[in-house]
């Protein structure tokens, strides 16, 4: 038997890259090596070694997210396979050697909906063999919530107690994810690349590490690509309440132009706004530390005025309970904040009925805190500082599973109270447009009919049409006793039953805390009744999330 040895050059320690950058390159080559560099002594390459990447996801980022560390993995020449969790079942776990899971968490804590099947297998008495296995969990929240990072903290540590191995130690990202995403992917690679015994070639770096400008190179120049890093400038062409005099609420709708940026969206798709704080609560910052805002900082690979960087880089809820005491050096003002983050919110229109006009329908936060006057970051932002035919960054979060059938004679219920109707707006619009000949039934709540109605001329239009072939509303204030929309479902739960039961997708849109949760319980009250048992309505539950019939698009 002849021993194949082979040697390759590493980076050297000069090279302009940090420890963890450079353990992914070198993790890289040596995957190259492993995969196609003919050994000294044979003309066959080595083969390509297999690598499962699992997603738990509910918008489609961790998905996305998955996709993109998969095919980084595949450049580095392993062989990846992408599958979702809920999949679960269709894998032959005795036969994977690595598995790397990328999950988001839902709500307060809660697992994704198609991660909730895969859960329940793992915490049974009969959870898949992984004893054998190699794995690291990649967990994507966001720090707002107290749960945070939850799924992926609960699907690391019971794999580990089934005997899996830790390859890498878990990684817990908040919403900026892009460098924690890419050093645990670095990290890995180079535990790959040592696992393979094999050193690295030479291989190109910028392929990994493209330009932060958001541009990227296509073979004839510079193509740009409208994304997180590189949003297009869109214009906002409308500004309207839609709640009438008397309304607790600020709900409103917003109208932005995509025009010129080359982007398309599809109905069930989110629209990220990236916002800047409000200049005055900067203000207020400043005065209470004693700053004039114009002193330079370091914010990440940049030099700042204090100012530029506290009402476009970072995000100031820290502030919210404490100011800044007088005599705060400018730095350590800043030390400690996380980023700034982009706000998705779900589109509002269709692109057959509105072109390239996205349609927001978005609550306006306002309040008073310790006496003083507070703001939403985002909602303000569009309300009050854009300012009509002003300009804003945006970029489109597609949705990997929150879509319209794919054959238009399937019918859908759709559950959206206040702003969760946002989405199921642009579903009508599109399936009015599209001549779809599915029924459409649209349960709707919010506090007051008078006041709170949101779209009520579209909405009878749509009935008076025939589009919206049922509405039931529920408005909480209007009586003494509050009526939600779950108390609506259950009324009608005869129908609502013979709907699924002939093919019916069920889509929720709203409040996860809260609403989302209530209407689910209200689903297995009703599958229990038509169904015999709690046993019975929950596995009718668990088909629906199966087949893709259960939808959600939660916050």
């Amino acid at each position: 038997m002849t021993t194949l040895v082979r040697s390759f050059p590493v980076l050297p320690a000069s090279a302009p890259f940090t420890p963890e950058e450079r353990a992914w390159l070198n993790g890289y080559f040596a995957g190259v090596a492993a995969a196609g560099e003919p050994a000294t002594s044979s003309s066959e390459s080595l083969p390509r070694r297999p690598i499962l990447f699992l997603y738990g996801s509910q918008t489609g980022t961790a998905e996305a997210l998955a996709k993109k560390l998969a095919r980084e993995a595949e450049s580095a020449g392993y062989r990846p396979r992408i599958e979702g969790l809920e999949r679960h079942s269709d894998i032959r776990w005795e036969e994977e050697s690595h598995a790397l899971i990328i999950t988001s968490t839902y709500g307060d804590g809660d697992m994704p909906d198609n991660a909730q099947a895969f859960w329940d297998r793992l915490t049974s008495e009969n959870p898949p063999p992984v004893s054998h296995l190699k794995f690291s969990v990649l967990a994507l929240g966001d720090t707002n919530y107290t749960q945070f990072c939850e799924a992926g903290k609960k699907l690391d540590a019971r794999l580990a107690e089934l005997g899996a191995q830790r390859m890498y130690s878990r990684v817990d990202c908040d919403v900026d994810y892009e460098e924690p995403a890419k050093k645990w992917m670095a990290g890995i690679l180079a535990i790959l690349g040592d696992e393979t015994s094999a050193g690295p070639v030479d291989a190109n770096a910028e392929a990994l590490f493209p330009p932060s400008n958001g541009y990227h190179s296509n073979g004839s120049g510079a193509k740009p690509s409208h994304d997180r890093r590189n949003p297009f400038q869109a214009r906002l062409a409308a500004n309207r309440i839609l709640n009438g005099p008397g309304s607790a609420k600020e709900t409103r709708h917003f109208e932005i132009s995509l025009e010129g940026s080359g982007l398309s969206y599809q109905c069930g798709d989110a629209l990220a706004v990236q916002p800047t704080n409000c200049q005055d609560f900067a203000g207020e910052i400043l005065a209470s530390a004693g700053l004039r805002g114009d002193e330079q900082v370091t914010a990440g690979d940049l030099q700042i005025p204090l100012r530029e960087s506290l009402l476009g880089h970072y995000d100031l809820k820290p502030f919210l309970n404490q100011l800044p005491v007088k005599g705060t050096s400018p730095q350590d003002l800043i030390a400690g904040l996380r980023k700034l983050a982009p706000r998705l919110y779900s589109i509002a229109s269709s692109p057959l009925a509105h072109g390239q006009s996205v349609h927001l329908t978005v609550g306006i936060v306002r309040y008073e805190l310790h006496g003083f006057r507070r703001k939403g970051v985002a909602s303000t932002f569009l309300a009050d500082r854009v300012g009509f035919q002003g300009s804003l960054p945006v970029y489109l979060q597609p949705s990997a599973h929150f879509r319209l059938p794919k054959d238009s004679g399937t019918s859908i219920i759709m559950v959206g109270p206040g702003t969760g109707i946002a989405p199921f707006r642009g579903f009508l619009h599109e399936r009015q447009h599209s001549g779809a000949s599915g029924r459409n039934w649209l349960f709707f709540g919010d506090q007051h009919s008078a006041s709170d109605f949101l779209y009520r001329e579209e909405l009878e239009s749509f009935l008076a049409a025939g589009v919206l072939h049922r509405l039931d509303t529920a408005f909480s204030r209007d009586q003494s006793e509050k009526i939600y929309v779950q108390h609506r479902m259950i009324e009608a739960s005869r129908d609502l039953f013979e709907w699924l039961e002939t093919g019916a997708i069920f889509y929720v849109c709203g409040d996860a805390s809260r609403m989302a949760k209530d209407v689910e319980k209200a689903l297995v009250k009703i599958f229990a009744g038509h169904l015999g048992g709690q046993d019975q309505a929950l596995d009718y539950l668990q088909r629906l999330k199966s087949e893709k019939r259960y939808l959600r698009d939660v916050y």
